[in-house]
């Protein structure tokens, strides 16, 4: 199964990640965790560009490819050959964050996006995705509260940060099955309790 998690950043997705996955192994299932961008040398390479406040004046035409070249790599290295072995893939951020924040966020052609990710992804598609949902000033105050490192992203204005929120609300709204919203304002234990019992129903897991 392939399972990937989106929302703003600040959102406690990463946290979720990583909480999953150890749960997931306390129940004898084999699991990848991957983040995006990133996740292989050269996908890491990108996250550096691509984070790098100095790089404000990046075009969205170039964001966009930028993110699609780690993703690219990161499918082809990591997530196809881990999904053949019969494991569990868990993504921080895949493909929706592109139709989220370079669509809905900067503006750029949707149809053609999809085509794009689906050259890039290989077909490839998570079987679930779960959205971590938070008002987006809870989610930059978390996120500078938190002591993490202030990327490129996140000096974005306001405004972006709701646009993207809004993208994700629409994405939600067109493939309602694959989808699962999880109120992201409550405390990590409430989140992470969400998300097991999710999973727990889609992977038949006994308590």
């Amino acid at each position: 199964m392939f399972i990937s998690f989106e929302g703003l950043d600040g959102s406690g997705k990463t946290t979720q990640v990583q909480r999953l996955a150890v749960w997931l192994r306390t129940h004898h299932r084999h699991v990848l965790t991957l983040r995006e961008p990133g996740g292989t040398k050269i996908g890491d390479a990108i996250r550096a560009i691509l984070h790098d406040r100095s790089n404000s004046n990046m075009d969205s035409r170039a964001e966009l490819l930028l993110y699609c070249a780690s993703r690219a790599q990161l499918v082809a290295e990591q997530v196809r050959p881990y999904l053949r072995s019969g494991g569990i893939v868990l993504s921080d951020r895949f493909a929706d964050s592109t139709l989220a924040y370079q669509g809905y966020g900067r503006g750029l052609d949707l149809d053609f996006l999809r085509s794009l990710l689906d050259f890039v992804t290989q077909g490839i598609k998570p079987d679930l995705t779960l959205y971590f949902d938070v008002d987006p000033e809870r989610a930059l105050e978390r996120r500078m509260a938190s002591g993490a490192e202030v990327n490129r992203m996140d000096v974005e204005t306001i405004e972006f940060h709701h646009r993207v929120r809004e993208g994700y609300h629409r994405l939600i709204a067109q493939e309602p099955e694959r989808w699962r919203v999880i109120d992201a304002s409550a405390t990590t234990d409430r989140v992470a309790a969400q998300v097991q019992d999710i999973v727990k129903t889609r992977l038949n897991i006994a308590d």
